[in-house]
């Protein structure tokens, strides 16, 4: 094991091993920023948030849209979105998790992996909110310098729910 966590610190160019929390407490903290990083994305409007949430060469592979690699691709991209989400009767976002979906694994001298299923609402303005989709998801955390950040994520399997 020790030469594991060793040989992933060398390839990774780090000096020092990265101590990935046992379980339940990893489970907590990647829960925990998965919360973050969708806040940002769906409740706020802070791309410099969303950029210290997302590693430098983040890849973002979307069923949809295809690939995002790097984050000021990332960034700018969800900076353009967020804006026209500012003006009056624009369609809002919202995710949420469903219980039960949430899964994280432990990657030693990386971070981990979540998996799981989320459910998208939208509402126009401050109309009346709608179940409009749900998909699935996996995201690699990375712990860089005590921050977790998303370095990976697969957001595949997108259907609409009538």
């Amino acid at each position: 094991m020790l030469f594991t966590v060793l040989f992933a610190t060398l390839a990774l160019g780090q000096s020092q091993p990265v101590l990935i929390p046992e379980q339940p407490v990893l489970t907590e903290v990647i829960k925990a920023s998965d919360a973050d990083i969708f806040s940002v994305m769906f409740d706020r409007c802070d791309p410099a948030a969303l950029a210290d949430l997302v590693t430098e060469d983040i890849e973002f592979y979307h069923d949809r849209g295809g690939l995002t690699a790097t984050r000021a691709a990332f960034v700018d991209d969800y900076a353009k979105d967020c804006a026209g989400k500012q003006a009056l009767g624009a369609v809002r976002s919202r995710r949420e998790l469903v219980p039960g979906t949430l899964q994280v694994h432990p990657i030693p001298g990386v971070g981990a992996v979540e998996e799981g299923s989320p459910l998208f609402y939208e509402r126009q303005g401050d109309g009346p909110e709608h179940l409009v989709g749900r998909a699935r998801f996996s995201i690699l955390w990375r712990l860089e310098d005590g921050h977790w950040r998303v370095a990976r994520a697969f957001s595949i399997d997108h259907a609409a729910v009538e």
